[in-house]
């Protein structure tokens, strides 16, 4: 594993020796994480309201959007590496694990701590409780120095996924000027918020973008419940100028997709098991979604691999990594229904 500080407080750290944008095999996907954490999941047989509750480790990881997205990407056969802040003690344990597990990744240095965040899963009821804080306060020049590192490494990389929520102390169209800088790359923008980080990017616009129900209900202001709600989301994303193209998932029906050419129903395949939790299942979603975009797939397709994983990692009690042979099993079983739009077509 080879580290290599920069002068700009960013460090280059890879999997293969080979000294991050220099090495030989180019990654084909960037991902961007603002606010990282690092991942505890305990387990507990049941929760007692008073007393001590004993539990055991399952898992720590590296975490955060883009992290997770990255390590999926990996999974599934494609080519990542990961931009994110780190700061502080968790920071450092941040990048630990990062590199042990072999994911190519930049960190930009903060002064504030990473946070740490918890899932904590009771055997007995099946249950888990995601305990997430807000994360760390950065300074204007942090954001600036993260949109350096993510504009140095984008030059090489087709596709950025830009995923999570935004720490204290950045702009609302932080990932608006995200945009515009990836751009001016030439890589494509795949962008996967929430809250006023989300309405802030709109302006900009992106290549693509993937909203879950709540996220869609925020921006429409009323319930997202089914297909048709979704699909008039979508129409107003692509145009109004906002996406290319537009994904809204919905839980346990599955997702829409968008393009200019119409609208695409995407319905989910049944469980193989009981559901745990969906803390996992839209990193990897848009990881699928993206890594077979790179792989020259279309949309459609893509994202009805990434309605299958999406599945298999509900199966999982927190956010770690989904079964592969699961994911791949149920993609064959992901319905799809097609309507153009009349609208677009002059009809």
């Amino acid at each position: 594993m080879s580290t290599a500080a920069t002068p700009d407080h960013t460090t280059a750290r890879t999997a293969d020796g080979a000294g991050g944008s220099g090495s030989a095999a180019r990654p084909s996907i960037l991902t961007l994480t603002m606010n990282p954490a690092v991942d505890l999941c305990w387990e507990v047989g049941h929760l007692e309201g008073i007393g001590k509750n004993r539990a055991r480790v399952r898992s720590v990881a590296a975490g955060g959007g883009g992290i997770n997205v990255a390590r999926h990407v990996v999974r599934l056969g494609g080519r990542a590496t990961a931009v994110h802040t780190a700061g502080g003690e968790v920071g450092l344990r941040l990048n630990h694990l990062l590199d042990e597990e072999g994911i190519d990744h930049v960190a930009v240095d903060i002064d504030d701590e990473t946070r740490e965040a918890l899932v904590l899963f009771e055997a007995e009821s099946r249950r888990s409780y995601h305990i997430v804080p807000p994360g760390p306060q950065l300074h204007d020049r942090e954001g600036r120095r993260s949109l350096d590192a993510l504009e140095r490494a984008a030059g090489s990389c087709p596709y950025v996924v830009a995923s999570g929520s935004l720490p204290g102390g950045l702009p609302d169209d932080f990932y608006a000027a995200a945009s515009r800088r990836i751009k001016e790359a030439g890589s494509r923008l795949v962008l996967d918020t929430s809250g006023p980080a989300l309405r802030g990017a709109l302006a900009e616009g992106v290549f693509l973008l993937r909203c879950n129900r709540t996220e869609a209900e925020s921006l429409t202001g009323r319930p997202v419940r089914g297909f048709d709600d979704a699909r008039a989301l979508n129409e107003h994303l692509l145009t109004t100028g906002a996406a290319e193209i537009a994904v809204t998932t919905l839980g346990e029906l599955g997702a829409l997709c968008s393009t200019g050419h119409g609208h695409t129903e995407l319905y989910a395949p049944p469980l193989p098991g009981e559901p745990l939790s969906d803390a996992g299942a839209g990193d990897s979603m848009v990881a699928a979604l993206t890594t077979r975009l790179a792989a020259g797939e279309d949309p459609v397709s893509a994202c009805a691999l990434g309605v299958a994983v999406a599945a298999a990692a509900m199966l999982t009690p927190s956010t770690e990594p989904f079964d592969l042979n699961v994911g791949r099993s149920l993609r064959s079983q992901v319905r799809t229904r097609f309507q153009t739009d009349a609208r677009r077509r002059g009809v």
